[in-house]
Parts: C-alpha cells; structure tokens; sequence
C-alpha cells in the first residue's frame, strides 16, 4: 500500500533539515577540533608563545570583565578564556566578541532610519503634556523611551488578546480581509494545520495583488519550515527574507543576535505583537508541555505606525526594497480611545544600551502597589533581582509567574536557583500548572502595562532583536490584570477544574482533607470552614543541603495525589459552597 504523498513529503523535509544539521554539526566539529588540536600543539612544543597567549587570556578577561552588560554573561566567558586560555580566545573571538555583531549590523543596519516628520514628534510631545497630566507617575519612562526615538501615541484602541489561539484566529480574519499589504516578522514560522491556513490566506492576497512582505529567522525555523514552502510563497509573489541564516562556517554561524520578534501590519491600520509565534502548539493545535498560555496585543489606529516603521526599518536593513513610499504605509484613521501607547524595540545595535530592561527596571522601581510579571524565561541580572527584591521589601505585592511544564529543564533550573532570595524578600512566586507559560508581560498597578517578545533574561536583552509595546492608562490594562489575576480553565490530576493564580489546592480524598496549595485562601479560613486541615509537607517544608528552593504551590503537580482535587476560588463564602 503506497503512503500518501504529503506523508513522503514531511519525510522528506525531516529528513533534508535533519542531514543540513547533522552537516553544520559536523562541519563545526571539525573546527572545533581542529583548535583543540592546535592548542594542545602550541602548549606542549611553543611554550614561550602559550606563555604569551596566557597573558593575552588575562588581559582579555579585564577588558571583558569592565565591558559594560550582563555581568553573568561576561563571567561565562572570563571562566574559559582563563582556564582554556587559546580555546577560549579563539571562541571569544568567534563568537563572544563584537566582531559577530559588527559583521551582523553591517549586513542588516548600513544607515540609520529614515527620520520621522516633525509632525510626528510633536504630536508625541503633545501626548507627553497629556500623560503628564494624567498619570504623571508613567510620564518619566515615556520620556525614557521617547528620547530612544519610539514615540507616543493616543487615537490607538488596544485589544489584549490572552490566548494564542484567539490571537492567531484574529491575524488570520484580518489577513483575508487585506487590501493594501501585509507585513509579518516572526521567530517561527512552522508548518502544521495553522501554517496550512496562514499559507493559502498569504498566497491569495498576493495573487490578487496585495504586498506580502514576510521575514522569519532561520535559526528558529531551521527544523520546522521546508524550502518547498519557502518556495511556494515566493511562487505565490510573497516576499521573504531569511533573517540571519545558520551557516555552516564556525566563524558565521550565529548562534546569538536572533530575530525574536513578533509582528504583524495590516494595511497600516490593524497591528499585533506578543509573545505568539505562527506554530499549532501557540493554538495548542498540538500538545507540547501541557496547555500553552501565551497572549498578545492587538492595536488599531496611530500607534501602528510603531510597528510598522520597525518592520520597515528591518526590511530595508536586510536589503529588501520598498514599492511604496514610507508614507504610503502609514494609517489613516484614528479611532478614539482611552490611554496611550508606546511601541518600542530593542536589539543587539543598541548595546551596552537597553532600552527593553531599563523599561523593566523603570516599571519595577515605579510600582507602587502590585507588579504583575509573567515571563517563560526567568534568567534576571544583579539589577533586576535586586530591583523586584527591593519592591517586594518594600510593601508592594509582586508576583513572577512562571511555566509549570518548561520547554527547556536547564533554563528553568536557572531560573528555580533566584527563587529562594525572592521569597526572602516577600516576592510570590506563581507556576502555570496546566503547562507552559509563554507569555511576556508585566502589570503596574493598574496603570501601566507592557506587552511583548522580551523574556527576563540575557539573550532578551543584549542578544536579540525584540519588540514590544507600552500601555498607559489604557482599557487593554484590566484586561491584562483578569487574565493575570482570574482563573484559567486547566487539568489538575483528576480532571477538569478552575485554577488560577491565587487557587487554594485541597485534597479531600483524605482525612483530615490535606493543604497542597495555599494560593490566596488563609489557612485559617480553610479550616473555620473545613475544621482541622493538614498541610502538605512540601508547602512549608525548609530547604536543606543542595535541595533547590521551592515556592509555596510551586509545581505542586509532582506531589499532589493522583486522584480528584477541590480547587478553592473566591472567599471563604464562595469556597464553602464548592467545598461542600
């Protein structure tokens, strides 16, 4: 019985991306080698000049070490520079130096942007006077990014969108309703059902003669996307541009400065950006680590010239050319609405400059009352932990929500080593229990909002090129705090219930009924409803010895019973009902 053809066809693709890796990896290895050798020759037969090499290791870890950025980063370099001084010198060279992003910003940022019309800039100073006097407490971080060029917006409605799925179906109606053209940037770009829908959409449009411009990184698509598909929208008309190709070559295979943005422009007036990538498993099409919660932002009116011009701006630096003139690509409505918005960037060009974590430091210092974060990748340096450490110190509640089903174990083991001091400083520690958490958000005090592509750590901040958009006193901002602080439908153990943030876990399987998770219920609240309650001995129990540090209710999956659970939402009047 012959298979079909688009089974033989997805072999065919794994196969071909399996061999390009496979080749790439050997082709490395070889290098690689190849210097390991060399240096075990020079250290045994050229003593004086291994001598030398030592002295430019050292001198090279001082300069590295007084480098501005990641302090981290720097010590991950300074440790095999030091000890495998040639080794670690010519991977420095390679890889760690300036020489990769200077060789990537002569490829993608030859000249700088097309400066914007005056109007432009005096209608964001405008909306400053405005936030001046209406949030006066936003109006610093507004200044921050403004004197970076991302200016300020009104007449912008935005739409928080806190699904991958509802996002991705809102892109796709819109992308069959377009007229003018479509811009998309994208990490990943994987074929799967979604794909297959987005595909079809893409080449209509371009058939009936809208402008299809599409950039996606190949690193993050090395495995997942096909040259057939390439192929078939070039076919189409589809424009598209590989950002930073993996190239077989040591000294130009990047495995930094990635495009990890995510944006998409429709004809000017309708932009999104978040945390969603175009895969199955963001719609959760496919299950991969559990339910995936992610979500995004949606913008209708002058704040889409923000996105807009940053796609334009990454077409242009990649040497795409433009068929319209910019002007042509700006929106011409401007519907009413509350609040002001902020579209900004970040990216390796901008170094030691950040504009991404000195807005998230600015956000953290301001809060005043609750700072909500959720983040897949929690890897902060000095100045953020100290920055959360000192709001949390200082009477306001934070809460860092995180995957309870990460994608990569080694990250989140990073990430599970900063908990300990967090919960010393009065910081709550969350986990999305029904999977993992992709979202990229923060949330202070009901005033101000970030929604993005930038993750708490490193690579977001000095390695990738990032995007995002800043809210101030907007509607989308409640709509951000209900699905951060509301119940999420979700699987725990035995089958389907509400969890949340603040879900108190009671096992009543048992007797007395055991506490597996506090959440937001106090105890004794429980138990003036339940009578006596025991607790489970991984919420109070202390970290001994090497044992990483767990957070109340933190992964309470891999001690909670394999049988039903009750989840307490609400007060004790409403728990008491669902109790009983």
């Amino acid at each position: 019985m012959r298979r079909p053809r688009g089974f033989q066809q997805r072999g065919e693709r794994r196969i071909a991306a399996a061999l390009r890796i496979a080749l790439a990896a050997a082709l490395l290895a070889v290098q690689v080698l190849f210097v390991v050798l060399t240096t075990r020759y020079l250290k045994d037969h050229f003593a004086l000049i291994y001598g030398a090499l030592e002295g430019i290791a050292l001198i090279t870890a001082l300069y590295i070490y007084n480098k501005p950025g990641d302090l981290s980063y720097r010590v991950a370099w300074i440790i095999p520079i030091l000890f495998v001084p040639v080794v670690g010198l010519i991977l420095y060279l390679l890889w760690g130096g300036d020489t990769q992003r200077k060789r990537l910003q002569r490829q993608t940022a030859p000249k700088l942007p097309p400066e914007e019309p005056e109007s432009l800039r005096n209608r964001s100073a405008l909306n400053a006077d405005r936030l001046q006097r209406a949030l006066p407490g936003w109006s610093r971080v507004s200044q921050y990014l403004s004197s970076r060029g991302f200016y300020l917006y009104q007449n912008t409605k935005a739409v928080y969108l806190p699904e991958g799925a509802l996002l991705l179906e809102d892109i796709l109606g819109r992308i069959k309703a377009a007229e003018r053209f479509i811009f998309m940037e994208y990490f990943i770009l994987a074929e799967g059902k979604l794909w297959d829908r987005m595909s079809a959409a893409l080449c209509e449009r371009a058939r009936s003669g809208v402008e299809v411009k599409i950039i996606f990184d190949d690193f993050g698509n090395i495995k997942r996307f096909s040259a057939e598909s390439l192929q078939t929208l070039r076919d189409a008309g589809v424009e598209v541009i590989v950002f930073n190709p993996v190239h077989e070559y040591v000294n130009r295979l990047y495995f930094n400065y990635r495009d990890h943005r995510k944006i998409t422009v429709i004809d000017g007036e309708t932009a999104y950006t978040g945390g969603v990538n175009i895969a199955d498993e963001y719609a959760n099409l496919i299950d991969r680590f559990g339910y995936w919660k992610d979500s995004g932002i949606r913008l209708e009116g002058e704040g889409v010239w923000g996105l807009t011009a940053a796609f334009l701006n990454m077409w242009s630096f990649l040497g795409g050319e433009l068929h319209e003139e910019r002007d042509y690509y700006r929106p011409h409505t401007a519907p009413a609405s509350d609040g002001f918005c902020q579209p900004f960037l970040d990216g390796p060009q901008n170094n030691p400059d950040n504009p991404a974590e000195d807005t998230f430091l600015q956000l953290i210092g301001s809060a005043r009352r609750f700072l909500y974060i959720t983040t897949p990748y929690f890897i902060p340096d000095e100045n953020i932990m100290r920055a959360l450490c000192i709001a949390g110190d200082g009477g306001v509640d934070v809460r860092l929500m995180l995957p309870g089903t990460p994608d990569h174990w080694y990250a989140d083991a990073v990430a599970d080593s900063y908990i300990g001091e967090l919960l010393e400083h009065h910081v709550k520690v969350y986990r999305y229990t029904p999977g993992f958490l992709h979202a990229k958000s923060i949330m202070v005090d009901r005033e101000a909002a970030f929604v993005g592509s930038v993750n708490f750590d490193y690579r977001s901040f000095e390695l990738h090129y990032e995007c995002g958009v800043m809210l101030y006193g907007a509607s989308a901002i409640e709509s951000l705090l209900e699905d951060m602080d509301g119940k999420i439908d979700g699987i725990v153990d035995g089958g389907p219930c509400r969890v949340g943030v603040e879900s108190t876990i009671i096992d009543l399987t048992v007797s007395p009924p055991r506490l597996l998770r506090p959440g937001g219920l106090p105890l004794e609240d429980l138990r003036r409803i339940l009578g006596e309650v025991a607790v489970d001995k991984a919420v109070t129990q202390k970290v001994t010895g090497s044992e990483p540090p767990r957070a109340p209710g933190m992964k309470y999956r891999h001690y909670a019973p394999h049988a039903p659970v009750t989840v307490v939402t609400g007060g004790p009047e409403a728990s008491a009902e669902e109790i009983t």
